[in-house]
């Protein structure tokens, strides 16, 4: 009878618990590649700007591919930044965070960066 309680404790405990990982991506692998030499100070940093896109998993089925997730934040983050005449995004870095629950996981990526404005 002991047997079978710790056994069930042990399925219950391999059960919930979840695993998590960080994975951090450098700006060189992003697919947003923009060259802007930064050697004098003929500019300012006007604000930091981040996107965001998550994808879930049943069984490791759904979602988007990892490319297409660091894709989508990137434009998320574009789209929250808000452009306009000198500016320009730069120093992009890509963070992947993974959750994992038996069956289930969910997948987020978080896109940073800073947007320069440029003086005339």
């Amino acid at each position: 009878m002991k047997a079978i309680k710790y056994l069930f404790i042990s399925v219950l405990a391999l059960v919930f618990t979840g695993c998590a990982g960080l994975n951090f991506t450098p700006y060189a692998n992003n697919p947003v590649e923009t060259k802007v030499i930064l050697s004098e100070s003929n500019y300012h940093i006007v604000k930091e700007v981040s996107g965001e896109w998550t994808a879930t998993y049943v069984f490791g089925i759904g979602g988007l591919s990892k490319k297409a997730l660091e894709t989508n934040a990137i434009s998320e983050m574009y789209k929250n930044a808000g452009l306009t005449g000198n500016q320009q995004i730069v120093n992009v870095t890509t963070t992947f965070s993974v959750e994992n629950w038996f069956v289930y996981s969910k997948h987020r990526v978080m896109a940073h960066g800073y947007v320069i404005e440029f003086e005339e």
